[in-house]
Formats: C-alpha cells, sequence, structure tokens
C-alpha cells in the first residue's frame, strides 16, 4: 500500500470519528434544548451516565431533579436495555398508579424478573390472583388476636431479655458500636419467631455471625445490581455463574436451604402435635391451611409455596423497622428538645400505673399495648423520622397500556413508573415551607395524633397494596424506642459519616456508630405540677 493510500485511509478514520463526535455533541445539545429542566439522557447512555454521576447522591440527586421539573421527570436507560419511563412524587400521580387505574400499574416484568430468584412468586413479586390470593391468607393470620398477642409478647421478651442486655454491656464497657446492626439482628428475631416460629438467635450476646441471616442481606444487596445493570448483561453472567451472580446464587442457596429445612422439621411436628393450640406463628397457621388444602401432600410446589411466604414475610419484617429506628435514634440525638419531651412523656405515663414504685421500677421495659398508644409523642417523632428517612425509598410499577398521568405526563405501555417516597418529604408543595425541618408536631392536633392522606405519605404503600403489618411495625417500634431512651443518652461517635447507601432500603451505608451511657433512674411516684416543672427544668440542666 502506496504512502498516499495509508494517508487517504488515516484521513476516511479521522473524518468518521469527527462525524460520530459531532453526531454525539448536537445530540447532547438537543437534548439539553428540549429538555432543560430534567436530566440529562445521554445518547447511548440515557440516565445511566447521570445516575452514577450522583452514585454518592442519588436520593438528593433526584429529589432536586424532580424540584426542577415541578414534580415529574422522564427517562431512558442505556441503548438496547429497554429502560424507559417517568419518575414523580406528584401526589396525584402516586394515587392515580396506586388506587384509581391500580390495574394497569402492577409490580410487573421488569421487577419481577430481577428478584425472581430470591423471592420467586412470593407477595412481593407477584401480581393478579397469586398476590390476591397471598394477602387474603396472611390478612386471615396476621389480623388474629393469637398472632396480636404473639408478636407483641415476642417483642416485649426480645426487647427486655436480649436487646437491653446488649445495650448494657456496651453500656458498661463505653465500646462504640453499630446500633444499625444491632437493631437489623433485633427485628430479624422478631419477625423470625412471631412469623416463623423459629429463633435464629442473631442478638446473643456476643452478637454471633448467623450464615442465614449474612447471606439473605447479601442475597437483596445483589439482587440490587440487576436494577443498575441492563439485561443483556446480567442474565449472561447469570448463566456463566461468573461475577456478582455466583455470589448472588450462593447467597440465595442458602437462604432457600434454611428456609427449606425449617419448613420440613414444622410440617413434622405438628403432625406429631396434631394441634395447634400452642402455636401461634403465622407459618405454622398457614402450613396446616394449606395442607389441608393440598390433601396433606408434601412436594416440592408446596415446600416452594411455603418458602416465598417465608422469604417475603422475612423481607417485609426485618429491613423496615430496623431502618427506620436507627434514623430515628440518628435524628433524636441531634435535637435534644425533641429527645426530652419523649422522656418526659414516657416516664409520665409510666407514673400513671399508680403508688406501687417497685412494680413500675421492675416491669418499666415491658410496656402494655395501650402504654405505647398513649405515646401520642413517640408516635409523631416516629412519623416524622418515616417521612424524611422512608425505609423504602423509591417504588416502581409498570405499565400495562398506554396512559395518562393526572399531571398530564403521557406513559408508554411497558413503561417503568418510580415514585420517590423520599423526595416527596423535601417538597414545598407537599409538606410547606418547613418541609426539610424534622418537626413532630406537624402530626399532632388538639393533643392528638392525626393521620395525613396516604398518598401524600407513602412510607406504608397505600391503596390496595396498603401495608398488612402497619400497626404492629408501630407498636414494635414503640417499645424498642421507648425502652432504649428510657435508660440511655446515645451519642453518635465524632467524625462518624451518616449517609443513605444506594439499595433497596435506606440503610446508612457505614452503619451508627454510638456510645451509650445510663440516665440517671428517677423514682415513678404522682408528683404536682409544680414538683414536675422543677424536675424536667433541672433534669437536664448542665452542670
Amino acid at each position: 500500500m502506496s504512502l498516499t493510500e495509508q494517508l487517504y485511509n488515516h484521513l476516511s478514520l479521522f473524518d468518521l470519528s469527527l462525524a460520530f463526535l459531532g453526531l454525539f455533541v448536537f445530540s447532547c445539545l438537543r437534548e439539553k434544548l428540549t429538555n432543560k429542566h430534567g436530566p440529562m439522557l445521554w445518547p447511548v447512555f440515557g440516565i445511566t451516565f447521570e445516575f452514577f454521576c450522583h452514585i454518592n447522591d442519588v436520593y438528593g440527586w433526584v429529589t432536586r431533579t424532580l424540584r426542577n421539573c415541578r414534580g415529574t421527570f422522564l427517562y431512558c436507560g442505556v441503548w438496547l436495555d429497554g429502560s424507559y419511563g417517568a419518575v414523580t412524587c406528584v401526589p396525584a400521580n402516586i394515587e392515580y398508579i396506586l388506587k384509581t387505574n391500580f390495574n394497569n400499574f402492577p409490580k410487573g416484568t421488569f421487577f419481577k424478573d430481577r428478584f425472581s430468584d430470591l423471592l420467586e412468586d412470593g407477595i412481593f413479586n407477584a401480581d393478579d390472583e397469586s398476590w390476591k390470593e397471598q394477602r387474603r391468607i396472611i390478612i386471615t393470620e396476621m389480623h388474629s388476636t393469637g398472632f396480636a398477642e404473639h408478636s407483641f409478647q415476642t417483642t416485649q421478651y426480645l426487647v427486655s431479655k436480649k436487646l437491653l442486655k446488649v445495650m448494657e454491656s456496651f453500656a458498661s464497657s463505653q465500646e462504640a458500636f453499630d446500633l444499625q446492626d444491632v437493631l437489623l439482628r433485633l427485628t430479624f428475631d422478631i419477625i423470625c419467631i412471631a412469623g416463623l416460629g423459629d429463633d435464629p438467635g442473631t442478638l446473643a450476646a456476643d452478637l454471633p455471625l448467623v450464615p442465614f441471616a449474612k447471606a439473605f442481606e447479601e442475597a437483596t444487596e445483589s439482587t440490587l445490581f440487576r436494577f443498575m445493570i441492563p439485561p443483556f448483561i446480567w442474565k449472561p453472567m447469570r448463566f456463566l455463574n461468573i461475577g456478582y451472580e455466583k455470589g448472588l446464587k450462593k447467597a440465595v442457596a442458602v437462604v432457600h436451604g434454611f428456609v427449606n429445612k425449617m419448613i420440613v422439621d414444622r410440617i413434622c411436628k405438628l403432625k406429631e402435635e396434631e394441634t395447634l393450640d400452642n402455636r401461634s406463628d403465622v407459618l405454622s397457621r398457614v402450613i396446616q391451611i394449606e395442607s389441608h388444602k393440598r390433601n396433606n401432600e408434601i412436594d416440592p410446589s408446596t415446600i416452594r409455596f411455603f418458602r416465598q411466604f417465608c422469604t417475603s414475610f422475612i423481607l417485609a419484617g426485618r429491613d423496615t423497622s430496623s431502618v427506620a429506628i436507627s434514623w430515628f435514634f440518628w435524628v433524636i440525638q441531634k435535637h435534644p428538645e425533641v429527645e426530652n419531651k419523649l422522656i418526659s412523656e414516657i416516664r409520665e405515663i409510666l407514673r400513671q400505673r399508680g403508688d406501687d414504685q417497685e412494680e413500675a421500677s421492675k416491669n418499666e421495659s415491658l410496656f402494655r399495648v395501650r402504654e405505647l398508644n398513649k405515646m401520642v409523642y413517640l408516635q409523631a417523632a416516629l412519623s416524622e423520622t418515616l417521612r424524611l428517612y422512608p425505609p423504602i425509598p423509591m417504588e416502581m410499577k409498570q405499565a400495562i397500556e398506554d396512559d395518562v398521568l393526572p399531571d398530564g405526563t403521557f406513559v408508554k405501555k411497558g413503561s417503568r413508573v418510580y415514585f420517590s417516597i423520599y423526595a416527596m418529604a423535601r417538597m414545598e408543595s407537599i409538606w410547606g415551607k418547613d418541609c426539610e425541618m424534622f418537626r413532630p408536631e406537624r402530626w399532632i392536633q388538639a393533643g392528638k395524633f392525626v393521620n395525613d392522606d396516604q398518598f401524600k405519605y407513602v412510607v406504608f404503600n397505600a391503596g390496595p397494596r396498603l401495608c398488612l403489618g402497619k400497626t404492629f411495625a408501630y407498636l414494635q417500634m414503640k417499645m424498642i424506642a421507648a425502652s432504649v431512651l428510657l435508660r440511655y443518652s446515645i451519642k453518635v461517635v465524632q467524625d462518624h459519616v451518616v449517609v443513605p447507601r444506594v439499595t433497596t432500603n435506606l440503610y446508612m451505608k457505614y452503619g451508627l456508630k454510638v456510645t451509650i451511657t445510663p440516665r440517671v433512674k428517677k423514682c415513678f411516684h404522682p408528683w404536682s405540677n409544680i414538683e414536675r416543672l422543677l424536675y424536667i427544668g433541672l433534669e437536664h440542666q448542665e452542670f
């Protein structure tokens, strides 16, 4: 090849590269001009490039973008990914999706494909008749008097006999520890005992490593990668069993293996006992009902049905409450005036038990349901924490047919519609100018707790999929918060960074490193108003 020909070829490649660069720049400029307020949708990469540029502040970036776009923006993913749709925080849109036109916005294949290995066809990964049937079973059992009493007694026992023992140990040693980890262990044990009738023992004094609990956490986190990576990448990785997909497969195997053994053992025990009088957990009752329907035939499909029930139940009860309580303790120590009001309310309720000081002091961790229901300010503080730091920061639905949202946004068939619960709390149009302030008083009117519109406070979902465990969750969180606040002052370790982790739940990325010190124990006897005011004033005086 002559020198002239070589030069010609080089120039042709240069011209071609220059043409592609010009096309890329032109596409970027056109996108910026036509979409002035929304996120930059890059050629080929779509919104993915912007997402990873803001990976350390994804929820803040989404919030700012939604503000600029007046509550809704459109997006598309990587070319050939087939990912496109809308992100919104408009309450009217959310009501339309979750209630008005509920049937057009199921979980969808996009979500179900990604969680299919772990959750299979469990209630959180099901639509249509499968979802309705599972929800019916859970409603029947969870709303029974037996389960309500059993779950509450389980929480009482684990808080008083396990959690407070662990806290006492750390208070004595003055060693810093990860409070988020301790709370995850607590809620994990509660849901396993109350819901599944099995104690995994993760909240033992030495905080042991439990393979099942570790595998469950790894499985949920690894599944998240499937939402970030196009299917033409993660599906071959799953087929070849490489990368994070290999770790996910191992974690799911551990989870399913543990649950399978628990189910088989329970079936055998129930056959031996021939009665459920001493069994109040949901799993035992579901096994009895379904086994009767299936003529007591225990085949792989039966085991699979019970297994997907168990994994969904654990997912529902473990992460949400513990994540909420972790953020609650973090935000409370930043607002001492709120903490003081909470302690005063708790102590006042204990004083109302009467003149028996010894009994009140002895059983102060065993709050009764009626006492927890009286803790109005505590419920307000928890609700305010959930508003600002929702355990599930974003939810997603998939449109079956073309649709138009109430704000005029066109939603194409197959689109994914995300609604940001995290961003909703930070919108002036929804919560007023003080939307970003932690203010429990917004939940109280005339001394009573007041629920807000479920479609602007979507923490417990809304519409037909409204959370079935809402009442249980509040009682559980109140029991934990009141028992700990009454005894200990919590301080976050200096320079410890508290930021959300980008995953399905709003975990703290680096945990919650704290130290705790015991509070001075007070006598619980009726005081006059003057004595009470003097006590409250002196109690928080710094000397």
